[in-house]
C-alpha cells in the first residue's frame, strides 16, 4: 500500500523535528528500547489517527520498533505537518495525510488506514472507530481493541456503548491521571497560548479573556491567561465547575454577557454552538475567537460567515468578519484546534507521559487479546503508576514509601 503525502523530499526537515522531540521524551525512549528488544507487536497492524506532528511521529516509531506495521493518518486537516509525514514515509512507515486536506481527502486518508485491516486502533477524537463501524464493518473482526486520546472521543465512545454499537474494547487513555491531570491542564494551557501569541503577536496582559468550559483543559487555559496578566472570565453549564472557577479567582458569567466585554475568546468544551450569532452581535470591535476543543463546531464560524458583510485575511491564519454594526470579529485557524492548527501542540515533555500511556495501553490490549469482555476500559492503574514512577526517576527524585505498619493502618477499620 503506497503512502499519500505531499512531498517525500521534505523528510530532512521533519527528521530534525522528530529528533528534537525524541531528545525530550525520555519515557518513550525507554519504552522504545524495551519494545525493540521484545517485539510485542510483531504481526500486529496499528491504525493511528492523531495530530500528525513530531511527537506523534515519534510514538509511531516507538510502536514500529516493537514490530508494529503502522498505518498513519492525521486527526485534523490543519494540524498535519507535511515534513514530518515525509520523514515517516522516508523511514518506511505508511502515511496517508497532508496539510489542508479537503473533507473528501481527509475521508480518503482515514479510509486507507482502516482498509489495511488494523488489529489495534489509536484514535484522537473517534474518527477511526466511527469509520470502521459505519463503513467497514467487515474489518471489525480483526480488531483486538483500541485507545482513545481525547475527551471528545470518549464522549463518542460512551454514546456508542450505551446503544450497544461499540464492537471492540477501547481504552480511555484521556481518563488516566498521567494524561488528563498533565496533558489537559498544563499541556493545553501552554500550547493554546503559544498558538494564540505566535499567530496574533498581541499582548494578553490587561485584556479580558473569556474561557468557555472549566474542565481540566479550561483550567489550564485560564491559569496561563492569568499568568499572562489577563482578566479571566469563565463560562460554564456545570454549577460545580462554576464554583471552582470562582474560588480559583475568576469571574463567571453567561456567554451572552461575557461576549460584551471579552477581547479573546477560547472555547474548550467539547460541545457545539458555544459562541454563536447572539454573542457575535454584541462583541467588541476586534474581538478574537479561537477554539481548543477537538472539532471545529464550538465557535459557529459557519453562521459568522453568513452574517458577515465583508471578510478579509487579517493576518496569516486569522480571518476577519465584518458585521452589519461595523465591528470586525477575528477567528484564528478557522475555528479548529488553535494549539495545533496555529502551533506545534503540547510540549514534548507533556506528550511523553500521554504517549507513554498510549504505548503501554496498546501493549495491554495485545497481551490480553480475547480476554477483555468490557467495551469501555479505563487505563489499568498499574500503567498509570508505572508512567508516574518512570517520570519521577527521570527527574532524579525519590518519594516516600509506606511502612508495613502504615499499610496495615490504612487497610484496617480499627484505630
Amino acid at each position: 500500500m503506497s503512502s499519500e503525502i505531499r512531498d517525500v523530499n521534505l523528510w530532512e526537515s521533519g527528521e530534525t523535528k522528530i529528533q528534537w522531540v525524541k531528545a525530550n521524551m525520555p519515557l518513550l525512549r525507554g519504552i522504545e528500547e524495551e519494545f525493540a528488544a521484545e517485539k510485542p507487536f510483531a504481526g500486529i497492524k496499528v491504525a493511528l489517527s492523531v495530530h500528525l506532528e513530531a511527537k506523534t511521529a515519534y510514538l509511531c516509531r516507538v510502536l514500529a520498533a516493537g514490530g508494529a506495521e503502522m498505518y498513519i493518518t492525521g486527526s485534523n486537516p490543519l494540524s498535519t505537518q507535511d515534513d514530518v509525514a515525509a520523514a515517516l514515509v522516508h523511514g518506511g512507515l505508511n502515511v496517508f495525510a497532508w496539510y489542508g486536506a479537503t473533507d473528501e481527502e481527509y475521508h480518503r486518508h482515514t479510509s486507507r488506514v482502516i482498509e489495511a485491516g488494523p488489529n489495534i486502533i489509536i484514535d484522537d477524537g473517534g474518527d477511526l472507530v466511527n469509520l470502521i463501524h459505519n463503513e467497514y464493518p467487515e474489518k471489525i473482526a480483526d480488531v483486538i481493541g483500541g485507545c482513545e486520546e481525547t475527551t471528545t472521543g470518549i464522549i463518542r465512545l460512551i454514546a456508542m456503548a450505551k446503544e450497544n454499537k461499540l464492537q471492540f474494547p477501547m481504552v480511555l487513555v484521556n481518563n488516566a491521571d498521567c494524561k488528563h491531570l498533565f496533558d489537559n491542564r498544563y499541556g493545553t494551557g501552554q500550547s493554546v497560548w503559544d498558538g494564540i501569541n505566535r499567530t496574533t503577536n498581541l499582548i494578553v496582559a490587561g485584556k479580558n479573556v473569556v474561557v468557555a468550559g472549566y474542565g481540566w483543559c479550561g483550567k489550564g487555559v485560564a491559569m496561563r491567561a492569568k499568568g499572562l496578566g489577563a482578566e479571566v472570565i469563565v463560562t460554564e453549564i456545570d454549577p460545580i465547575k462554576a464554583m471552582e472557577a470562582v474560588m480559583d479567582g475568576f469571574k463567571v458569567m453567561k456567554m451572552t454577557e461575557a461576549a460584551k466585554v471579552g477581547d479573546f475568546f477560547v472555547t474548550v468544551t467539547g460541545c457545539r454552538d458555544v459562541v454563536t450569532e447572539e454573542s457575535f452581535n454584541v462583541m467588541k470591535n476586534g474581538a478574537i475567537c479561537c477554539n481548543a476543543g477537538h472539532f471545529d463546531v464550538e465557535v459557529d464560524v459557519a453562521t459568522l460567515k453568513k452574517i458577515a458583510v465583508e471578510t478579509k485575511t487579517a493576518r496569516n491564519n486569522i480571518q476577519g468578519y465584518k458585521l452589519k454594526n461595523g465591528n470586525w470579529i477575528y477567528v484564528i485557524a478557522e475555528g479548529r484546534l488553535v494549539n495545533l492548527a496555529a502551533g506545534d501542540g503540547h510540549p514534548a515533555e507533556i506528550m511523553d507521559m500521554s504517549f507513554a500511556i498510549q504505548a503501554l495501553s496498546a501493549l495491554h490490549l495485545v497481551k490480553n487479546r480475547g480476554r477483555l469482555t468490557e467495551k469501555i476500559i479505563d487505563v489499568p492503574k498499574y500503567i498509570d503508576r508505572e508512567v508516574a514512577e518512570r517520570k519521577i526517576r527521570y527527574w532524579g527524585m525519590e518519594i516516600d514509601k509506606l511502612t508495613d505498619v502504615q499499610e496495615k493502618y490504612l487497610n484496617s477499620w480499627e484505630a
